[in-house]
């Protein structure tokens, strides 16, 4: 069989948005993210949630429902005074959307990677 290049459908993404769920999908995954990272700096830290919750001037369970992947009803204030507690900072962006399907079939070695001296 024949090593084949191009794809067939649509792509993942473009489900989602046809299901109407790329949105939900999208900020479940940031949610994950962002609650996965406050979770390893708490743990580098070697900062309890009892500690982190009283450093945040927030109950146990506010800082339980920023920790948990699925809740997304977090606000962005109790997000930055997480991060400001792990001596970090939220970078949040708008970007324009472009159509994926125009990098889907560039080959990752051609992508330049930043250098490492800036």
């Amino acid at each position: 069989m024949a090593n084949q290049t191009s794809h067939i459908g649509s792509s993942f993404d473009n489900f989602l948005e046809e299901e109407g769920l790329l949105s939900e999908v999208n900020t479940k995954a940031l949610k994950r993210v962002l609650a996965w990272q406050i979770a390893q700096e708490m743990a580098a830290q070697k900062l309890t949630k009892k500690a982190m919750a009283l450093a945040m001037n927030t109950s146990r369970s506010a800082l339980d429902r920023l920790l948990d992947p699925e809740n997304t009803s977090v606000t962005l204030q109790t997000m930055e005074r997480a991060a400001a507690i792990v001596g970090k900072r939220l970078d949040i962006k708008l970007v324009d959307l472009v159509d994926k399907t125009e990098f889907s079939s560039v080959p990752i070695e051609s992508i330049p990677l930043p250098s490492k001296s800036g």
